[in-house]
């Protein structure tokens, strides 16, 4: 392919309307069949690190990774240079994709050939491209020539998929998203395509503009308290603290305290007034993580400023005016709390104004090989090794678990196999993979007396499970959309019917019939 037709390739690419995540995938993969490379890979400077957004040839997981710059000093050495950078073939700067070229995954990457190139918008540093081949002598002064001469179009592609989004932004949440949207990702924030996490990204823009209540339900591990810190990013309030209570570790005694204040001689050893939370938290966000733990007492106290925005320090006389938003998380049926009277109706309607759930793990997909990919740079660099992957039976292991513990369980099994891996002896001059019994996962199917759902056919790109019939396959996808309904309505199954188009008896009727109902 010429340079004039790579040229027009792109251009065309340009005035399609295509989905972002489409366009930049074109633009990875036309360029790597230009040059004839093995690996082509776009990445978006966050702060102190190189993201990638796009890339062809590399490892599934390596589109979750984030490489630290001070790291890898190729990748640097592209950042701070203007032009392309071509590296000589036997260059002993470490390449930062060894081991994860697809075609010789897990093997060390031989004498090649790299470059790369700087990009620029808006007269400000967006990020890199980079390209790999293993045949030396790919990279020649002509194919440099040809990189220099794509960067207007490589660059505008890149200016028109950010507009792009600007403009989905404004149009979701009129306004809210378009800072977010440039703004560099937090340190840990949401990581994954599934259809699951964008529509809870559109809900959490949409909501975040709102000053009502939110209530974030979900399993342990999930990321509730990320959707909590993303509410808050979201909306006016941002400039504002957001201050974070763990409902479970507050003691009964000391939880009023805590949450509203004291006056000084309220209590024994109350030498002088303290300002509660809720003062900490003054024209921004209350994050009540575990909010189902709260006592009683407590919970009276926290309607009050929750309908009037007053609170009233312990020993105080008077009450003070506080302007805070309240977000709360519970992975526990507070429905359930409700009518075991261990939690107060009016309380858990005040805060369940807008309910979001947020789904398991096991519900997204190739979302697990992307966190995982994040989890084995950061073990990478903690643990001082040249490469970290994962066999391909590892990550058929990871896509086919049921992750109880989500998130947070996926990132221990990853940070525990990398450990293990070290204390058997792996050299860390080496590319270290990770095999499947270093995962220690030992229990690939949901514990005795669950209603579990069996693993999705190609899920993460692994083959369908022939014992599967197409008759299992719909019950379960049934039995997920039933499960998310009542989840959404907090177990109005005559809401979750609505939602899903059907007579209530209907529902009940097929929940019977998949299971989920005696």
């Amino acid at each position: 392919m010429t340079t004039t037709a790579i040229h027009l390739l792109l251009l065309t690419d340009l005035v399609a309307d295509l989905p972002v995540a489409v366009r930049l995938q074109r633009l990875v993969g036309s360029l790597r069949a230009h040059f004839g490379c093995e690996a082509v890979a776009l990445l978006k400077l966050d702060g102190e690190h190189l993201r990638p957004v796009a890339m062809a040839g590399l490892a599934s997981d390596a589109l979750g990774r984030r490489f630290a710059i001070a790291d890898h000093p190729r990748l640097a050495a592209i950042l701070q240079r203007r032009g392309v950078l071509c590296f000589h073939h036997d260059s002993s700067l470490p390449d930062p994709y060894d081991g994860l070229i697809a075609e010789r995954a897990g093997e060390p990457l031989p004498v090649h050939d790299c470059m790369g190139m700087a990009l620029d918008l808006e007269g400000e540093r967006w990020g890199v491209i980079t390209l790999d081949a293993l045949q030396v002598g790919t990279f020649d002064a002509r194919a440099q020539r040809d990189l220099g001469e794509l960067a207007c179009a490589i660059e505008a592609a890149v200016r028109v998929t950010r507009l792009e989004t600007e403009i989905r932004a404004l149009r979701l949440s009129g306004g809210a998203m378009l800072a977010d949207a440039q703004a560099p990702r937090e340190e840990h924030d949401f990581v994954g395509q599934s259809s699951a996490i964008m529509q809870l990204l559109h809900e959490l823009q949409v909501v975040a503009e709102s000053d009502l209540p939110v209530l974030l339900l979900g399993e342990t591990g999930v990321g509730k308290e990320l959707c909590a810190h993303r509410l808050h990013r979201l909306s006016r309030r941002a400039g504002k603290p957001l201050i974070h209570v763990n409902c479970a570790a507050l003691p009964e005694s000391l939880a009023e305290s805590e949450l509203f204040g004291h006056v000084r001689g309220a209590f024994s050893g109350a030498v002088s007034d303290r300002p509660g939370r809720f003062e900490a938290a003054e024209g921004g966000t209350l994050f009540l993580d575990e909010v189902g733990e709260l006592p009683l007492s407590i919970q009276a106290k926290l309607l009050r400023t929750l309908q009037n925005g007053e609170i009233q320090r312990l020993g105080a006389d008077r009450p003070r005016r506080v302007n805070v938003r309240v977000i709360a998380a519970t992975n526990r049926s507070l429905r359930e709390h409700v009518r075991d009277g261990t939690f107060r109706a009016d309380l858990y309607h005040r805060l369940s104004v807008y309910p979001v759930p947020i789904p398991p793990l096991r519900e997204r997909g190739n979302d697990v090989l992307l966190l995982a990919g994040g989890f084995l740079e950061l073990n990478r660099a903690r643990l001082g090794l040249r490469s970290l992957r994962l066999s391909a039976a590892a990550e058929n292991a990871l896509c086919h678990y049921r992750w109880p513990g989500n998130v947070r369980e996926l990132e221990h099994v990853i940070s525990r196999a990398a450990l293990k891996a070290v204390i058997r002896g792996a050299n860390r001059k080496d590319i270290v993979t990770l095999e499947t019994d270093m995962l220690d996962l030992d229990a690939l199917e949901a514990p005795a007396g669950t209603d579990a759902l069996p693993p999705v056919p190609g899920a993460c790109g692994t083959p369908a499970a022939p014992q599967l019939s197409m008759h299992q396959i719909v019950e379960a996808s049934q039995r997920q959309a039933i499960r998310q309904a009542l989840l959404l309505h907090q177990n109005n199954w005559a809401a979750a019917a609505r939602q899903l188009g059907l007579d209530a008896s209907n529902l009940h009727k097929l929940a019977r019939r998949v299971g989920l109902k005696a």
